[in-house]
């Protein structure tokens, strides 16, 4: 990808390819027919080591930066938007440990997620409140040693195959009243609603979460009470808007690469498509929007990798992308036609799945309404700058 990667990244890219298209894409199929979480493909995927390629070695983790991530990300999400979504909501789930984690819960935890063996999630969304954290409901009480969970969190990303759920709840009044703790799947009072088929992502679990008198001890408390505020925007701020960019560009370069393809393999008035004026004109289209995409999503996480102030360049990523590829797919299932419409092409399926990334981290009005405030000199300062310290990439300086 020319200077916008080192040929580390691009070594990497080769890897996840290779292996998206070996594992994945035989099983797209299969998944797209059963519409649940595919519980042993997420396992294999963890197994590889991508979900902890942020976190230090130290920690068991690869220390590859968010650069690495996203190409992780993008290139499982060409094959497959829906496990692209399991390795970004895993890789989120990473992110309130290593931002807020005691050095205990870093040393129990991280080496798990760099196995494979851990799948973490993070619980904020409540179907009463959506995006306004501050109206939810959900409580944890102090019992001596142990907290007490009750209420619900819905649209958890890996919500049936997590392991490990970091869960913002109430526990006093105000913005200082939300704390965040981790919640083991095998925790009594706690289980998973029913998985509800959706339009797209099929195989990706994004469900429900139920707590119910669940106990955890008090060690499970994520950074200190009153931190769930800041547990929940800087996870979302640094890697949510980061790893759904990366999903959306993984789509997007799938979206061009099979239109192309099917450009070439059709003929219309005695000549492939592709000669046709105006078929090009959509087709260069769709390459320009893909390179810039790509330029917005790759210069971002380089400035996070750097521990530079980035949070309007992190928003304007996501904007950018998920609009960009969903105008794609449509201008792609414009040149199919009726074809793109049956399920033997994958230009449906990339479309249905690429409507499903606009909503998490913040629709595009939301980012739209953040970079205004920035615009006016009016926001509440940026996430990347109060932890550089956590986000830059470690190996970066060598």
């Amino acid at each position: 990808m020319d200077h916008l990667t080192e040929p580390e990244h691009e070594e990497l890219r080769h890897r996840v390819r290779d292996f998206a298209e070996r594992e994945i894409r035989p099983r797209v199929v299969e998944m797209e027919a059963d519409r649940r979480a595919h519980h042993e493909l997420s396992r294999l995927i963890a197994r590889q080591g991508w979900i902890g390629i942020t976190v230090p070695r130290r920690y068991g983790g690869s220390e590859g930066g968010h650069l690495a991530k996203t190409i992780v990300i993008e290139e499982v999400a060409r094959v497959s938007g829906a496990m692209g979504a399991m390795v970004q909501a895993s890789q989120l789930g990473v992110a309130k440990i290593m931002h807020f984690g005691t050095e205990e819960q870093k040393k129990r935890w991280l080496p798990l997620v760099g196995s494979g063996d851990c799948l973490p999630t993070i619980a904020v969304t409540e179907s009463e409140s959506g995006g306004h954290v501050l109206g939810m409901g959900s409580t944890a009480v102090r019992d001596g040693g142990e907290w007490v969970l009750n209420g619900r969190k819905v649209y958890v990303g890996n919500s049936h195959v997590g392991d490990l759920h970091g869960v913002v709840v109430r526990t006093g009044p105000g913005s200082g009243g939300l704390s965040a703790f981790l919640v083991e799947s095998d925790r009594p009072g706690f289980s998973v609603g029913e998985q509800r088929p959706a339009m797209g992502l099929h195989g990706f679990s994004f469900g429900e979460l139920i707590f119910e008198d669940c106990r955890i001890p008090a060690e499970n408390l994520l950074g200190r009470e009153g931190d769930g505020l800041a547990v929940a925007y800087s996870s979302s701020t640094l890697y949510g808007r980061a790893n759904l960019t990366a999903v959306s560009l993984g789509i997007h370069q799938a979206i061009v690469e099979e239109t192309t393809a099917f450009c070439l393999e059709r003929e219309r008035y005695g000549a492939p498509l592709a000669e046709l004026g105006n078929i090009k004109l959509k087709l260069g289209q769709m390459q320009s929007r893909l390179m810039t995409a790509r330029l917005t999503a790759y210069h971002a996480v380089g400035l996070l990798d750097r521990g530079l102030p980035c949070d309007p360049q992190l928003m304007n990523a996501k904007l950018v992308n998920v609009e960009s590829a969903i105008d794609s797919g449509r201008d792609a299932l414009e040149i199919h036609a009726a074809a793109g419409l049956f399920t033997d092409r994958p230009i449906e399926r990339y479309l249905r799945d690429a409507f499903h990334i606009h909503a998490p981290a913040g629709t595009s009005d939301i980012q739209r309404l953040r970079l205004g405030e920035m615009a006016l000199g009016v926001d509440r300062g940026q996430w990347s700058e109060r932890l550089s310290h956590l986000v830059r990439r470690e190996c970066g300086t060598r």
